[in-house]
């Protein structure tokens, strides 16, 4: 491990080992506080790629989207802190802390939270087989629904030969993409100013270029193997930054997308019943969901 790697883990672990105070007005004496609306209520919901510690992190929206869906497991498939970033540039602001502690806060309710470390977040991985603060830190998982189907659940970029064999290229692919997520920031407040709903950018962007929708074939196809060889019914991942759901080959295809730009969760209802929240999409009334997109 790294010198960087290992002041990465020594500044991560203790995010998840003891609950962290976030900044809060103090509230006027005597003031009732707002009640806030029912958290919706699910089996299992799947988060990844929100890149904790950069810029385009969607922290304000994640942080809506917990404390708005409660579940009895949760899983942080991957790259929750990015921690090439941090390691280079330090970013870090108060709602970062807030998403974590709503994740803290989780775990000592009752709900199982697994760690899947991502590339982003590799120096966790020397500790999987552990466990912070209630958040249990694995390599992989296989996740049987309440209908009797077994999901792999990986990150995914174990997948990508680009991280894998090429790993300067994937910085460089990194620093791009920074660098269209501010471009993608500029856009949001000029839409935000007129009125316009949320719009990305840099997911059209990345839908335009024939070389990454032919990467993003390449991936999805080679997770399917892996859940194909073993025997499995499907495979949930992040990694690509694409929410998706569909059956490919027989198997059940899941990608929860990312709070960078889709802002997107995958989540489990207690009948089994598999469908992406897009939280941007529409802001949940209380006692009501967002629309819903791709149901399995």
């Amino acid at each position: 491990m790294t010198r960087l790697e290992t002041a990465l883990v020594r500044f991560t672990l203790p995010l998840f080992g003891a609950t962290l105070v976030a900044t809060r007005r103090p509230t006027a004496p005597n003031r009732p506080l707002p009640l806030p609306p029912r958290p919706q209520r699910h089996r299992t919901i799947w988060i990844s790629d929100i890149h904790l510690g950069t810029r385009g992190c969607k922290a304000e929206l994640l942080l809506d989207f917990l404390r708005s869906n409660e579940s009895d497991m949760l899983y942080l498939v991957g790259d929750i802190i990015d921690g090439w970033r941090l390691t280079r540039v330090w970013y870090w602001r108060p709602t970062h802390n807030a998403v974590i502690d709503e994740i803290l806060r989780k775990a000592r309710a009752g709900t199982r939270v697994i760690y899947v470390p991502g590339n982003h977040d590799e120096a966790l991985r020397p500790y999987t087989g552990h466990s912070f603060a209630g958040v249990e830190v694995i390599g992989e998982a296989v996740h049987e629904t309440a209908d009797g189907r077994r999901l792999l659940v990986i990150h995914g970029d174990h997948f990508d030969g680009v991280v894998m064999y090429a790993k300067w290229l994937a910085y460089l692919g990194d620093w791009a993409y920074a660098t269209a997520l501010k471009l993608n920031d500029v856009v949001a407040a000029a839409r935000r100013r007129f009125g316009l709903p949320y719009w990305s950018l840099s997911r059209w962007l990345k839908d335009q270029v024939k070389n990454a929708v032919e990467y993003i074939n390449c991936f999805e196809n080679a997770v399917v193997r892996e859940a194909q060889r073993r025997r499995l019914d499907g495979v949930v991942c992040g990694h690509i930054h694409k929410a998706e759901i569909r059956q490919m080959g027989g198997i059940l295809y899941c990608n929860d997308g990312d709070w960078v730009e889709s802002c997107s969760a995958l989540v489990e209802d207690y009948a089994g019943k598999l469908q992406i929240i897009v939280w941007t999409e529409a802001q949940p009334a209380p006692g009501r969901a967002p629309p819903a997109k791709a149901i399995a």
